[in-house]
């Protein structure tokens, strides 16, 4: 079982996604544990702060290393264990670093707000900080749960594995467009080739639709992709306009 204890401020805001979809299989097949705790059991003083103005001046409050230092100790971590900040200063997630996380029987994920962290908690604490991408949320929560989400749906037994593989992302291209019943709908018809009830082409058309999908849209996954020789060739006419 892999366990992932999260540090917030608001442990509430995770009961619906843990009771739910992949993450809620997951836990209820018992190969995942999630446990928020709360920072603020960790507080010293009896307003239970966790945050204070910040050194030299400023706007907003930063919070305090006292707290979150006292939370990741209670836990009695295994050495190695991954400490993750989420942090918009941080990496950015992805389908790698996803299934680099999901290897771990452990990880433990740190939700920041207002201003930040005290520098120290990034400098003699945490081993990892992850974005999920370059905007600003109120606060990690709502990272915590993402990378809680793509880590559970790599877990084996969570999901169909065949399924996963398909994904966009799992094998480094865009999914391919998909389509359901019925094969008319408003005169757009489904494509003849998924009519066919030929395996073999419908995973040609596939591949071909993915590849031609990830170069439109996301262009800079295909230096990255695991492409044959004709594939490359391909995306080469492709950039050349032929």
């Amino acid at each position: 079982m892999m366990r992932i204890d999260i540090l917030t401020l608001f442990p509430g805001m995770f009961d619906g996604p843990l009771a739910h979809g992949v993450v809620g299989r997951a836990i209820g097949r018992g190969l995942l544990e999630v446990s928020p705790l709360d920072i603020r059991q960790f507080a010293t003083d009896r307003h239970r702060s966790v945050d204070d103005y910040p050194y030299g001046g400023g706007p907003g409050m930063v919070m305090m290393p006292g707290p979150i230092f006292a939370a990741v100790e209670s836990l009695a971590l295994p050495e190695g264990t991954p400490v993750i900040l989420m942090s918009p200063q941080g990496r950015v997630f992805s389908q790698q670093v996803a299934r680099d996380l999901a290897a771990q029987p452990r990880l433990v994920l740190i939700c920041g707000h207002y201003e930040g962290v005290d520098e120290r908690v990034r400098e003699h604490l945490v081993t990892d900080e992850i974005s999920i991408g370059d905007y600003v949320l109120s606060g990690g929560e709502i990272p915590a749960m993402a990378v809680t989400d793509a880590v559970a749906r790599l877990l084996p037994g969570a999901m169909d594995e065949q399924s996963g593989l398909e994904e966009s992302h799992a094998s480094g291209l865009l999914e391919y467009p998909q389509y359901t019943r019925p094969a008319s709908f408003r005169g757009w018809e489904v494509p003849p080739i998924l009519l066919s009830g030929n395996h073999g082409e419908v995973a040609k058309w596939r591949r071909l639709q993915a590849l031609r999908r990830t170069f439109e849209r996301r262009p800079e996954l295909l230096d990255g992709a695991p492409l044959s020789v004709k594939e490359r060739e391909l995306v080469r006419q492709w950039q050349e306009g032929n």
